[in-house]
C-alpha cells in the first residue's frame, strides 16, 4: 500500500509506509496536538469565558482564542473530523489498492488488537493516576469540564464499559469516544470501499450528499449522520487517490498553483472553524451554528487534499518535528486528557497556566514513552495476528480431481 500509518483518531493501519503521503502523518500529529491545546483551554474555560448567558467581549483573550482564526489552535472536536476523514483515506488504501482477494477477517484481527490494546493501555495508566493521586471536586470548578467529564474514582462496571468502546461518553479517558466510531467504520469498511468503488467516477454527486448528511446530523445531533460520513468522504478520496495525485503534479508548475493552494488552506481552515467565526451572528447551539459544525468536514478534507498534493502545506507537514508528532499522536491522543486532569486536580483549575506549563511537556514525553512502551508492540502484534488470521482463512487451493484418462496416463 502507498501509504502513511493510519490517523485515527488517530489509529494508524498496519499497512507499511511510503514516503508520497508522509504529510498525512504530519497532519495527524498537529491535529493531536490542537486536542492537546482544546482540552487545556477547557480548563482555563471557567476563568476566561464570560458568565453563562453573556455575550463575549471583542477584544478579551477568550474572543481572541474561540471568535478569531487562533480557534485553529484549540478546535478539538474538528480535529477528530480531521482524524476520521484520515482514517478513511488510509484504512480503505489497502482494501481498495488489492489485486488479490483481500481478507476482511485480518484487517478487523488486527484492526481490533491495533486499537484496543493502546486503548487499555491507557485506561490503566488513568485508573493509576486516579489511584495514586486522588481527585477532589472540591479542588476544581464545579461544572466545568474537568468536574463533569473526568472521573475522580474508578469502578469495575465502568473501566469494563470503556475497555470495550461501548459507552456514549466516557470519564476515565475522555478521548475515547472517537475510537467508538474508528471501530464502527473498521466494522463497515466493506460496504464503504464498495460503495467508494462503485461511485468514485460521480465523486462531486456523492461528495456533496456526504457533506449534506454531516450537516444534517449535527443538526438534529445524531452521531452516527455526524461522523460516518467523514470516513466515507476519506474513502473516496482514496478511491481517486492516484487520478488526483496525477491532477496536482501535472498543474504543480503552473503560477496559479501555489495562490490557488494558499486559497484551498483559507477556504479549508474557514470551513472548519466556521461555527466559532460566526459565534457573533449564530450563538452555541442554534441551528445555523450547528450546520456550521457540520462544515467542518469540507475543511478537514480539503486539509487532507492539501497533504497529499505537491503543496507547501505537505511539505511543511513532512519537516521532522511535524513526523515526530505523527509517530506518538495516537498515544498523545490517548495519554494526555489523564495527565492534564491529574494536574488540574492536583494544582487546581484556578492555576491554569501552571496546570498548562507542567501538563503539556508532560503528556509529550508521556506520549513519547508510550508510543515506545505500549503502542510500537501493540503495532507489530496487530501486524502479526492479521498475517496469521490471512493465513488460517485462506481459501486452499483445489487439486483437480483425476479423470479416469489421467489416472490410467498416471
Amino acid at each position: 500500500m502507498s501509504a502513511v500509518r493510519t490517523p485515527s483518531p488517530v489509529v494508524p493501519t498496519t499497512a507499511p509506509r511510503s514516503d508520497r503521503l508522509v504529510a498525512l502523518d504530519g497532519l495527524r500529529g498537529w491535529a493531536a496536538v490542537v486536542v492537546l491545546l482544546h482540552h487545556t483551554l477547557e480548563i482555563a474555560k471557567p476563568y476566561l469565558a464570560p458568565a453563562s448567558g453573556q455575550p463575549v467581549v471583542p477584544g478579551t483573550l477568550w474572543w481572541w482564542l474561540t471568535e478569531t482564526p487562533l480557534k485553529l489552535l484549540t478546535a478539538g472536536q474538528e480535529a477528530v473530523v480531521v482524524f476520521f476523514v484520515l482514517s478513511g483515506l488510509v484504512v480503505a488504501l489497502p482494501a481498495l489498492k488489492s489485486t488479490g482477494r483481500y481478507s476482511w477477517a485480518a484487517f478487523l484481527a488486527s484492526r481490533f488488537v491495533r486499537i484496543y490494546l493502546p486503548v487499555w493501555g491507557a485506561l490503566l495508566l488513568a485508573s493509576a493516576l486516579i489511584a495514586v493521586f486522588p481527585r477532589s471536586e472540591s479542588r476544581v470548578t464545579a461544572h466545568s469540564w474537568l468536574a463533569d467529564s473526568n472521573a475522580t474514582t474508578v469502578q469495575g462496571s465502568m473501566l469494563f464499559d470503556e475497555a470495550t468502546l461501548s459507552r456514549y461518553s466516557f470519564d476515565i479517558v475522555n478521548t475515547l469516544w472517537s475510537l467508538r466510531w474508528e471501530m464502527v467504520f473498521a466494522v463497515l469498511l466493506p460496504l464503504y470501499v464498495l460503495a467508494a468503488r462503485r461511485l468514485r467516477r460521480l465523486w462531486l454527486p456523492v461528495g456533496l450528499a456526504a457533506v449534506a448528511a454531516t450537516v444534517a446530523g449535527f443538526v438534529i445531533r445524531d452521531g452516527t449522520l455526524s461522523y460516518l460520513p467523514a470516513f466515507f468522504l476519506g474513502t473516496l478520496v482514496a478511491a481517486n487517490l492516484d487520478g488526483l495525485r496525477e491532477w496536482a503534479r501535472e498543474r504543480r508548475g503552473s503560477r496559479w498553483f501555489g495562490p490557488a493552494s494558499l486559497a484551498v488552506l483559507v477556504l479549508s481552515a474557514g470551513c472548519l472553524i466556521a461555527t466559532w467565526l460566526a459565534r457573533p451572528v449564530a450563538p452555541a447551539g442554534t441551528p445555523l451554528s450547528l450546520a456550521l459544525t457540520g462544515l467542518s468536514v469540507v475543511g478537514a478534507l480539503g486539509l487532507v487534499l492539501l497533504a497529499i498534493a505537491p503543496s507547501g502545506v505537505a511539505r511543511r507537514l513532512s519537516t521532522r518535528p511535524s513526523q515526530w508528532l505523527g509517530r506518538i499522536s495516537f498515544s498523545l491522543y490517548l495519554v494526555h486528557v489523564p495527565l492534564l486532569a491529574t494536574a488540574g486536580f492536583l494544582l487546581r483549575d484556578s492555576r491554569w497556566p501552571l496546570v498548562a506549563l507542567v501538563a503539556i511537556p508532560a503528556s509529550l514525553v508521556a506520549a513519547a514513552l508510550f508510543a515506545r512502551l505500549i503502542e510500537t508492540p501493540a503495532h507489530r502484534l496487530a501486524r502479526r495476528v492479521g498475517r496469521e488470521v490471512a493465513r488460517r482463512t485462506a481459501r486452499p487451493a483445489l487439486t483437480p480431481v483425476p479423470t479416469p484418462e489421467r489416472a490410467a496416463s498416471a
